[in-house]
């Protein structure tokens, strides 16, 4: 170490001149990422305002990004590469999960010196969140209404809807490795949500019954189990955080608020693999 406790990287063979090279910074694009933060007012918790909803666009991109090579794998019966990924879904989710403390050092005072800025606009109105839960399987057809002005975006979503959501898939499977599911769930219009199926969950009850037997069937059926739990708990954590702030107010985008959020934590993604448990 040189006098004066500095040290040179360079000494050990580090590049410190990245003149026409790649740097950490352009590699990741930090000039648009860091410039993305445009706050309307002066209010000092407006920036974490937009960088919690900003990084968590990020990882919902990722978590889109995980769950369509999940789905993929699964269709594919790569079903080692598929519960890594599942995995991983999961831990994006408890991400996500993690921001909402952050967000919530933020007091209703606070809030009013920049909630009039923000006009309509609201997370429900978030598209990728939206392809999130149409892969998921929840195919609300009335939420593609915020986005009918944008053609690309609307395209993203009917291409979701017109595809199997990540539970059709599973339930595919099963009936691939020998459990017996219903042909009309088998065969249903799959733009539409499914709806929770009696021969669905005696068809996992078979795998629960016998998990050495079908264990694959079985770590698939825990794997998305995990991941809507902490879904559940990204939904809960965001209608607390919204009633701490907010109170019973309506939402920005009209929505009732807090009324909203508690009717979606009532939304079950993968029904059977919930009602198996009382079966058991």
């Amino acid at each position: 170490m040189s006098e004066g406790g500095d040290y040179d990287p360079s000494s050990e063979g580090a590049t410190m001149n990245f003149d026409g090279r790649m740097a950490y910074g352009d590699y990741l694009c930090l000039d648009q990422v860091l410039g993305a933060q445009k706050p309307r007012t002066d209010a000092h918790d407006e920036m974490l305002f937009i960088i919690q909803h900003q990084t968590s666009e990020l990882w919902m991109r990722l978590a889109i990004h995980e769950i369509v090579a999940a789905r993929e794998a699964i269709r594919a019966d790569q079903l080692q590469p598929a519960m890594k990924t599942l995995a991983r879904v999961s831990r994006i989710f408890e991400q996500l999960n993690n921001a909402w403390d952050v967000l919530r050092t933020m007091t209703p005072s606070d809030y009013t010196h920049f909630r009039s800025k923000l006009g309509q606009s609201s997370g429900f109105q978030s598209w990728q969140y939206r392809v999130i839960e149409y892969a998921l399987g929840n195919r609300n057809h009335a939420m593609m209404k915020p986005h009918a002005h944008v053609p690309g975006t609307l395209a993203k979503l009917e291409a979701e809807l017109n595809q199997p959501s990540l539970y059709d898939e599973a339930i595919r499977l099963a009936k691939r490795h020998g459990i017996d599911m219903p042909e009309e769930v088998l065969g249903r219009d799959v733009r539409h949500t499914h709806q929770l199926h009696d021969g669905v969950t005696a068809g996992w009850k078979v795998v629960y019954e016998a998990p050495e037997q079908y264990w694959a069937l079985y770590e698939v059926a825990e794997k998305l189990v995990d991941l809507e739990d902490y879904f559940r708990r990204w939904r809960f954590n965001h209608v607390t955080t919204v009633e701490r702030v907010i109170g019973l107010k309506r939402g920005t985008g009209g929505t009732g608020g807090t009324s909203y959020l508690r009717r979606m934590l009532d939304v079950e993604l993968f029904p059977e693999l919930w009602r198996v448990r009382t079966e058991l």
